[in-house]
């Protein structure tokens, strides 16, 4: 890996040393400037965990991916730069099914960095804009929302609030799962399987809808099917989130792609955004 060449694709100045002022300004500029997307899969291509591969796609090409590709480029930045990097597994809660994924679903890292855990993730779609600690079950508020991390026996479950989503389901009260994992160890290889699953299920947002997302710095702007999505969150007490959606014809897509997220493609793209056929995880 360039270490240099992937800071300075994230905007960040280096050489950094490992302590918690780099750890936030890293996952701060990564997932502001590398999108959530999943256009490989709706392009004619296919999704490989090969680390230099995603290094040649994310930092070379300038694209985005899914969790297993910037999450696990991502903890192999963080070994590059020093820190105690463990991979952990979750199970990410479906907004649209309302249920959870199967084992492996998600890919997300814990740094330990001076006898505290911080949890990172640049690969999800409703991502924090900063690392969260792994050490209370206070809330954490960003800029993005009010976040907390619930511990229910040997499960944590990640938590924003509902209203700061500008959105409730029913019986979740004050508070939204975004997805649940245990503090087992992983391997880059354990994702393996459901990384081909995510590709070729019809069980999987993935496979079902073609997206891409970016976290602006008060908002987030969210391709999917044949809408444009921005949302901007507040910046003063008292005021609501606000929501514009737009519709786009096929040929506008390379276009708005282009424009608001960096990317284009090297084949043509085929917008998708099915039903995600229902199946229960435990």
């Amino acid at each position: 890996m360039d270490v240099a060449a992937y800071l300075s694709r994230i905007g960040c100045s280096g050489p950094l040393v490992p302590s918690l002022e780099t750890l936030l300004c890293v996952h701060r500029s990564h997932v502001s400037t590398v999108p959530f997307e999943n256009l490989t899969l709706h392009s004619g291509g296919k999704v490989k965990l090969d680390l230099p591969w995603l290094y040649e796609k994310i930092v070379v090409q300038r694209r985005g991916g899914f969790c297993y590709e910037t999450n696990g480029l991502f903890s192999w930045l963080l070994s590059q730069l020093g820190f105690s990097v463990t991979v952990l597994a979750g199970q990410v809660m479906n907004r649209f099914t309302h249920l959870y994924g199967p084992p492996f679903d998600h890919f997300i890292i814990m740094v330990t960095l001076e006898g505290q855990r911080w949890l990172c993730d640049v690969g999800f779609g409703a991502c924090f804009e900063l690392p969260l600690s792994l050490d209370t079950d206070g809330l954490q508020k960003q800029n993005h929302g009010v976040f907390r991390v619930r511990q229910q026996g040997e499960f944590f479950f990640l938590e924003t609030k509902a209203e700061e989503q500008g959105e409730k389901r029913a019986g979740s009260g004050d508070w939204l799962e975004l997805y649940k994992f245990t503090f087992t160890p992983r391997k880059f290889d354990d994702f393996r399987d459901m990384c081909e699953y995510h590709q070729t299920s019809p069980n999987s947002l993935f496979y079902c809808k073609s997206l891409c997302s970016l976290l602006l710095p008060h908002g987030r702007i969210t391709y999917i099917g044949y809408k444009l999505v921005s949302t901007s969150y507040p910046t003063e007490a008292g005021q609501d989130i606000m929501k514009n959606e737009t519709e786009l014809s096929e040929e506008e897509i390379p276009r708005v792609l282009n424009e608001k997220f960096g990317i284009v493609l090297p084949a043509p793209l085929l917008p998708k955004d099915d039903d995600i056929l229902i199946k229960k995880y435990h």
